[in-house]
């Protein structure tokens, strides 16, 4: 399919209602990685992250937000952004939103292309659910995938503890062509 083509996807919303208990997927053997907390990002931080993992799956909503309202959402203290660097460069990126009482939203989850199969995406996962739970007073994660993002992102949310709680069809005109689809 080309850009300007209109592409029907599925959208899956999950939940998790209790913690996990483990055990997580450990860190890939001799990874060279940190996983770093960001304050107040920069704008461009976040979009670098989110054009690095999204651009393959079609994720171009947020460039539609005035700069001053991402700038205000990074900058909530109910949001988190989580970056995974490896070797020193950006290997991925999540982010966590408790702006709803009780809930923590993994509202952005993802790897760069390079990193893609190499044992990391279940390790962040397993770190991005652990961070989840660890403010008080969550009683529930949610998260959302579609049939744009990556094929294993859905089954990996489900092994973790993520169940579906509803499905829905829509359809959107890509901004990029799409070999896969």
């Amino acid at each position: 399919m080309n850009a300007g083509d209109a592409i029907d996807y599925t959208v899956t919303y999950l939940e998790m209602t209790a913690r996990p208990k483990g055990p997580f997927a450990p860190l890939p053997m001799n990874a060279r990685v940190s996983l770093l907390q960001s304050v107040a990002p920069p704008v461009r931080w976040f979009l670098h992250l989110y054009d690095g993992v999204g651009a393959a799956h079609e994720w171009t909503d947020r460039h539609n937000d005035a700069p001053e309202t991402l700038r205000a959402y990074l900058h909530d203290a109910n949001i988190s952004l989580f970056t995974m660097m490896h070797d020193g460069w950006s290997g991925g990126f999540f982010m966590l939103d408790h702006r709803t009482p009780g809930q923590c939203d993994l509202a952005y989850f993802g790897l760069m292309p390079e990193m893609h199969g190499r044992g990391y995406g279940k390790w962040m996962l397993g770190e991005a659910v652990r961070a989840g739970w660890a403010r008080e007073g969550t009683r529930r994660m949610t998260i959302n995938t579609n049939t744009l993002d990556h094929p294993r992102a859905l089954p990996m949310y489900q092994r973790i503890g993520f169940s579906p709680v509803r499905r829905v069809a829509t359809r959107r005109v890509l901004t990029r062509a799409r070999p896969d689809a």
